[in-house]
C-alpha cells in the first residue's frame, strides 16, 4: 500500500469518491501498513532455514520482459516470513540455458518488510517467442530455477499456442495433484481465473488438509494463508514451470463481496475497507504481477491485456472489484426486472469502456476473455413447469451488461470471441447468444468453464439433474462436475479444449486423464465434439 496522498485517490469509484470509502477513509488509514522507504542493512544475510521456501514464479509476459518472482520467508507459516524488519538485497539472473552457461540478463533488487520481502523483477530487453531460466539468491542461499518465456512479437502470426486453465483450489477440501499432470502437458502459460485462496477458518472446509487459524482479516492472516497454499509442492512447482496470468474472484479476499459490500451482515465501512486493503496486499506480494498493479490502498488494478503474436489477444478481466451488488443477493432467482436493470455492472464503466476499446483495436483471429463468473444464460428448473432460476452472482444477475457485449461484439464483427470461466466448480461447454433463452438466434462466441482443482472434494461425471439441464438449455453442449482444469491449443484455423479431469483429490496418486475434447472452427461460433 502507498502513502496517505495515494490511497486517498484509491477510494474514489468510477471518476467519484464513494461517500462510504471516504467516511471510512481516516479511521481505516491508520490502521494500514504505509510503504515508507524501508531500513536498510548493508550486512550480508546469513539463513537458518531456506529463504526460497516459496518457491519462484514468473507472469505477465510480453515480447521484450517478463515478471520475475520469490518471496523470502525462512519461516513461511509466520506472518513476517521469519524475516528481519529492514530491507535485504536479492540477486536475480536470467539465462538462455538451465546450466546458466548463457546468462543473458542479472542484477540486484531489494526484498522490503513493507512488501512482506517479496520481490518483483520486471525484466526487459529479452527476445520475442523464446524460452529462459532464472533464479534468485540472498547471502549463502539459492532458490530453485524457474522456466518462463517471452511471447511473440505483435506482428508474428506464431503456428500454435498451448495453455492450461484452472481455477477454485480450497487447500483442505482436495490435493492439488492435477498440477503434476499439467506439468507434464508442455503449456506455455497458465491461466489462472480465481479463488487461488480460501478465506474460511480452520475446518470449516476440512476433508484432507486443514488451515491454520480463524478466517483471516488482517494482512498477517492474508501472508500466512497464501504461504500454506504455497507450500503445496504441485502448486509450486507448476509456477516454476511457466509464466502465469492471474485474476482473483472472491476467496481472495472474502465470499460474494461486490466492490465496497460485504455478504455480512454488519461489518462497518472501516473493517470492510481495511480488511480489503490486506487482501489486496498480501495477493501482490503472492502474485508474479508488474509494478502496475501495485495496490492503492483498499484498490488494485488488475484488468489487462496481452496478445500472443496475432493468433489470439487476450483481456484479463476484474469482476468482483468494480460490481454493483448482486440482484437479490440470496441465491437464485428469476431474470426479473432487477436481474436486467441497466445500472447492473459486473464490470464497471471504466473497465468496460477499455474492454470495448480493445476488442476494436484487436487484429488477432482469436479475442479471449479471460475472467471469472459464467456467461451463459443457464437456467436451472426442479421440475417441468417450475420456473428458471439462474445464479444472480454471475452473469444472468447483469443481464443488461451481458447482453449489451454480446451485441457489441456481435455488431463490431469481433474475431472468434471466446469466453474462459472458472468459479463454478464444474465444467461447462456454452455457445453464447445475445439472449441464451433464444436457441433460434445466431450465436455470437462461445465459453469454455474449467472446474474446480480442488474445491468441492471429488465431483462426479453426470450430476442427477444432467440430462433435463442440458434439454432445458440449448445453449450448453456438455456439463461434467468433477475436478480438474482445462488443456487448451490454439493455430489459425482450430480451437481446441481438452477436459482434463482427475479421478481422485482426496488421497494422493491421483491420476488426470481427458473426459471430453470440444473444437471450434475460426469463424464459427459453435462447439463441436471432437
Amino acid at each position: 500500500m502507498l502513502e496517505p496522498r495515494k490511497f486517498k485517490e484509491a477510494i474514489k469509484y468510477e471518476g467519484r469518491v464513494s461517500r462510504r470509502l471516504f467516511l471510512a477513509y481516516n479511521a481505516a488509514l491508520a490502521s494500514l501498513p504505509l510503504l515508507q522507504r524501508a531500513a536498510w542493512s548493508e550486512s550480508r544475510p546469513v539463513y537458518r532455514n531456506d529463504p526460497f521456501s516459496l518457491g519462484v514464479a514468473s507472469g505477465d509476459p510480453d515480447p521484450q520482459s517478463v515478471v520475475l518472482w520469490t518471496r523470502l520467508a525462512p519461516m513461511p507459516l509466520e506472518p513476517d516470513g521469519g524475516m528481519p524488519g529492514h530491507a535485504v538485497k536479492v540477486r536475480w539472473e536470467i539465462a538462455d540455458d538451465e546450466s546458466f552457461g548463457r546468462v543473458v540478463h542479472q542484477g540486484e533488487t531489494v526484498a522490503t518488510p513493507q512488501l512482506g520481502h517479496s520481490v518483483h523483477v520486471t525484466v526487459n530487453g529479452l527476445e520475442p517467442d523464446r524460452w529462459y531460466w532464472y533464479r534468485f539468491s540472498s547471502g549463502d542461499a539459492v532458490s530453485p530455477i524457474g522456466r518462463t518465456r517471452t511471447l511473440p512479437a505483435v506482428e508474428q502470426l506464431p503456428d500454435r499456442l498451448k495453455f492450461a486453465v484452472t481455477s477454485c483450489q480450497n487447500f483442505e477440501q482436495g490435493l492439488f495433484t492435477a498440477y503434476q499432470q499439467m506439468a507434464r502437458d508442455g503449456v506455455d502459460l497458465v491461466f489462472h481465473l480465481g479463488d487461488y485462496i480460501y478465506e474460511y477458518e480452520a475446518g470449516r472446509n476440512g476433508k484432507v488438509r486443514t488451515h491454520l487459524g480463524k478466517e483471516i482479516k488482517s494482512l498477517g492472516d492474508y501472508r500466512v494463508r497464501h504461504a500454506q497454499y504455497r507450500s503445496d509442492q504441485d502448486l509450486a512447482k507448476m509456477h516454476a514451470t511457466c509464466p502465469w496470468f492471474v485474476t482473483w474472484d472472491d476467496h481472495e479476499f472474502d465470499n460474494n463481496y461486490a466492490n465496497d459490500i460485504s455478504e455480512e451482515n454488519g461489518i462497518s465501512p472501516q473493517e470492510f475497507l481495511t480488511r480489503r486493503a490486506n487482501a489486496y496486499q498480501a495477493y501482490y506480494e503472492m502474485m508474479p504481477l508488474r509494478i502496475s498493479s501495485m495496490p492503492r490502498g483498499p484498490h488494485l488494478q488488475l484488468y489487462r491485456k496481452s496478445a500472443f503474436g496475432r493468433l489470439a489477444d487476450f483481456f484479463v478481466l476484474d469482476t468482483r472489484q468494480y460490481r454493483t451488488d448482486q440482484p437479490n443477493n440470496d441465491g437464485r432467482r428469476e431474470l426479473n426486472d432487477s436481474a436486467m436493470d441497466a445500472a447492473n455492472s459486473l464490470l464497471g464503466q471504466r473497465q468496460k469502456n477499455w474492454l470495448k476499446r480493445s476488442l476494436l483495436q484487436s487484429q488477432s483471429t482469436w479475442n479471449v476473455l479471460a475472467q471469472q463468473v459464467m456467461m451463459g444464460m443457464v437456467g436451472y428448473t426442479k421440475g417441468v413447469d417450475e420456473p428458471r432460476y439462474h445464479s444472480m452472482d454471475q452473469w444472468p444477475g447483469y443481464t443488461a451488461e451481458r447482453m449489451e457485449m454480446m451485441r457489441f461484439m456481435a455488431d463490431r464483427r469481433v474475431s472468434n470471441p471466446v469466453v474462459l470461466t472458472g468459479d463454478i466448480h464444474s465444467n461447462w461447454a456454452n455457445e453464447l447468444r445475445i439472449d441464451d433463452r433464444k436457441p433460434e438466434t445466431d450465436t455470437v462466441g462461445v465459453e469454455f468453464v474449467a472446474t474446480s482443482l480442488s474445491s468441492g472434494g471429488n465431483g462426479s461425471q453426470r450430476a442427477t439433474d444432467h440430462d433435463r439441464l442440458l434439454a432445458t438449455n440449448p445453449c450448453v453442449k456438455f456439463h461434467n462436475r468433477e475436478r480438474g482444469y482445462l488443456l487448451c491449443e490454439v493455430d489459425q484455423a482450430v480451437w481446441s479444449t481438452d477436459y482434463k479431469v482427475i479421478d481422485d483429490v482426496l488421497k494422493p496418486g491421483g491420476k488426470t486423464f481427458s473426459r471430453a475434447k470440444y473444437i471450434v472452427e475460426s469463424g464459427q461460433a459453435s462447439i463441436q465434439s471432437s
